[in-house]
């Protein structure tokens, strides 16, 4: 059931976790979603759940790492609805290893679709919402966008990264609203693609106290919902009981 204005809202890495909270929320509210990750298979089961509420959904697959395949994701939004309204940078990694493990592919990994899938969404984003005259781009970064940890340091640098990245955004275009949620620990699979064996043990014990990604996904719908002369510039969202 529709119950606010219906905006066209564009989610990466919804096929689980924050992303895939996100979209049902918004959603739910009455809002088109569109969604993206390379789970296919997760993302039609997510639309047809969806769509048995009577809400509009539309996805595709999507390698944030690849420039074409975002530009076709916005495509695919335009295509279906005119337009793009909201464009939430969600996709993301985190294989956390000390440095002197030398995991030099999944530090590139991280880079890759951390920094360079952000920036991707931003560029098939960006000219389409430059020409409406409006828009609004949300990069999720994390609470190791603003401190580091042992094992985390390149994940880290990826996501002071995505601040930094927003910050410019922000600054260079008044027509387009620019929000940073960064997370605490969060119910989700982003420490399953931990390889190294201590930093797997460790983070196990780190995120015994995390927040459901539906609080997230609420931190990012409260964002949308501000009036089009208020960017709230970024929300810090983490678990009452946490230090971190």
């Amino acid at each position: 059931m529709q119950t606010k204005e219906s905006k066209v809202i564009l989610i990466t890495g919804a096929s689980s976790g924050i992303g895939e909270a996100t979209a049902r929320l918004l959603a739910g509210q009455g809002h088109h979603v569109v969604i993206g990750a390379r789970r296919v298979d997760r993302l039609e089961a997510i639309a047809s759940d969806l769509r048995a509420t009577g809400s509009i959904v539309e996805y595709d697959s999507l390698d944030v790492t690849d420039l074409d395949d975002v530009r076709a994701f916005a495509g695919l939004a335009i295509q279906k609805f005119g337009r793009i309204d909201v464009w939430i940078n969600n996709a993301g990694l985190m294989p956390l290893s000390p440095l002197d493990a030398l995991k030099v592919d999944e530090w590139n990994r991280m880079i890759d679709v951390n920094i360079r899938g952000v920036l991707h969404g931003i560029a098939a984003s960006l000219p389409i919402m430059k020409s409406q005259g409006y828009g609004q781009i949300i990069n999720v970064s994390s609470i190791g966008g603003h401190t580091t940890f042992p094992t985390a340091a390149v994940y880290c640098a990826t996501k002071y990264a995505v601040v930094a990245i927003s910050e410019g955004l922000r600054q260079e275009n008044h027509d387009i609203r620019v929000t940073v949620i960064s997370p605490g620990v969060t119910t989700s699979e982003l420490a399953g693609t931990i390889t190294h064996e201590a930093s797997a043990d460790y983070m196990e014990e780190f995120r015994k106290i995390a927040i459901p990604a539906a609080a997230v996904a609420r931190a990012i719908s409260h964002a949308i919902d501000q009036p089009a002369d208020v960017d709230v510039s970024e929300i810090i969202v983490r678990p009452t009981a946490s230090s971190y």
